[in-house]
């Protein structure tokens, strides 16, 4: 994203602040038609490039807005024990939420220790089902060695 003096075409095609057709006008006159706002670049593919008037400062927190859509989703982890304690598992399901709103993918995981195994199981079946509205389980619970886990990706 080009703004201001950084555009070297000598000629622009001009929309106003609110969406208004403003026509092909010299760069010098768009600049100067500066009270409080940016001249901001769309595209440097055609002749004269499209540009744009836009509130001073919104075009910093637009490039911001862009590069957060351009971040690709991760898998974040949220670990757990089978003998949690209803506010704990308020809070993990909390925080889970949360991740899942924000377009990652979580990684549930029960820690297990002796025969806690369907017990840990039976946990995260309820997990995923308290969470059926903010996102679905992309594989099955699975138990192996200490641990037992299930994804859960944004609906």
């Amino acid at each position: 994203m080009i703004k201001n003096e950084k555009i070297k075409a000598a000629e622009v095609h001009l929309t106003g602040v609110d969406g208004e057709d403003l026509g092909i006008v010299a760069t010098s006159e768009a600049l100067a038609r500066k009270l409080k706002v940016d001249l901001v670049c769309t595209s440097l593919m055609s002749s004269p490039p499209p540009c744009r008037l836009i509130r001073a400062g919104a075009a910093k927190q637009e490039a911001q807005q862009e590069r957060k859509r351009e971040q690709k989703p991760k898998l974040k982890e949220i670990r757990l024990t089978p003998k949690i304690e209803a506010h704990d598992y308020e809070t993990k399901k909390q925080q889970a939420e949360r991740m899942l709103k924000s377009g990652h993918s979580v990684w549930l995981v029960v820690r297990i220790q002796g025969k806690e195994g369907p017990q840990a199981k039976e946990l995260l079946e309820e997990l995923t089902k308290d969470l059926s509205a903010a996102g679905r389980r992309k594989t099955g619970i699975q138990l192996s060695g200490k641990q037992a886990a299930v994804q859960v990706d944004p609906i």
